[in-house]
């Protein structure tokens, strides 16, 4: 069998677990693929790769992949994305200093996100009236899932990103020490860089995206559009490899090894116990709190995994209140035709007549 030479490019986050698992746990190469996993800097580093064929898919934030095939935010790229790679996954994450006035003006319980918002409304409020800079909130990229998670936590106490909190893209490996410089106030980020930010002894985990969505899109697995149908055996390759990871990755006896593969210097590089203790949903929430169970924390099963058109509707609505774009039914239908069911529900079901791993 000739073996097929792939490219992907992937950012250090836990929800890249399926691409690495997919080539260091041999499933790729059982389907004829020699994988090489490169390990981007920043998202729009990965979008213009795969947009210049540099790479051939791409670890990628689903909103970007709207945003690059509609051509916002100054690149034309149209991608298509016939498997998610995740769900659910991240959280939003304040500096002690930031936190501890929080807690300290929140009226009830601080995990509730409308409490925690208009306690975040009134330090606003009384930095205003202080004559004090406004805060500064981080994302990883101007069109991700973690944008608008801040937008909707925000808009709990009439709050908006960009005019009452500045905004800052910091790409997820600059997050942590982003926070402990005092460049920015809080983050909102997909693991692990939220825990190692409590790890660090620099912040504080406020929200977790389940609190503020449920089954919360985040990841794809990116292709340019034209080559969906143009390598259609790759795709399809490439897609049941990282069908046969998610089995794998949803067997709790493999978390030790899944984490062993995410720690390493080329991927995460992190301690194993702070990637493990994510996927098992143990998550340290630091300021003297206990830790929070989540199981799942990150979703990697088939399930997560089907790409859902709808999404593209929540990601479309969220641009346009952030004002980013007017949309227009003819956009819809473009962001809409990103997510591929069909293709996946051809992988899928072919893969299930095969063995399982």
């Amino acid at each position: 069998m000739t073996t097929l030479h792939l490219r992907v490019g992937f950012m250090p986050l836990v929800d890249c677990a399926l691409v690495v698992l997919a080539k260091d746990e041999g499933f790729a190469e059982a389907e004829g693929l020699h994988l090489e996993l490169v390990r981007e800097v920043s998202w729009s580093n990965l979008r213009d790769k795969l947009n210049v064929r540099l790479f051939d898919a791409a670890h990628m934030l689903g909103p970007a992949a709207i945003a690059a095939t509609l051509g916002i935010g100054g690149v034309k790229a149209p991608m298509a994305a016939p498997l998610a790679l995740n769900r659910d996954g991240a959280a939003i994450t304040l500096s002690l200093r930031r936190f501890e006035e929080l807690s300290r003006l929140a009226d009830g319980d601080l995990s509730d996100p409308a409490v925690s918002a208009r306690a975040l409304a009134a330090m606003v409020a009384r930095r205003k009236a202080a004559g004090l800079p406004p805060l500064t909130f981080a994302a990883v990229f101007g069109f991700s899932t973690h944008i608008y998670l801040l937008g909707e936590w925000l808009e709990n106490a009439g709050l908006r990103l960009g005019e009452d909190i500045r905004f800052e893209v910091v790409p997820p490996p600059q997050t942590v020490e982003a926070l402990a410089s005092g460049r920015i106030d809080g983050f909102c980020a997909g693991a692990p860089w939220n825990s190692a930010a409590v790890a660090a002894g620099v912040g504080a985990m406020v929200h977790a995206s389940v609190d503020l969505r449920r089954n919360c899109h985040d990841k794809v697995l990116a292709w340019r559009a034209d080559d969906v149908q143009r390598r259609a055996s790759a795709v399809t390759k490439l897609g049941k490899a990282i069908l046969k990871a998610s089995d794998w990755a949803c067997r709790l006896e493999n978390v030790p090894r899944m984490a062993q593969h995410l720690s390493a210097p080329d991927r995460l590089a992190l301690p194993v116990a702070l990637i493990e203790n994510i996927l098992r949903g143990d998550l340290i929430q630091g300021a003297g709190r206990p830790p929070r169970s989540i199981a799942p924390f990150v979703r990697f099963d088939r399930e997560a995994l089907r790409p859902d058109p709808d999404d593209a509707d929540w990601v479309l609505a969220d641009m346009q209140r952030a004002g980013q774009v007017a949309a227009t039914p003819q956009m819809r239908e473009i962001a809409r035709g990103v997510f591929l069911p069909a293709y996946f529900e051809s992988i899928s079901s072919t893969d299930r007549n095969q063995p399982k791993i």
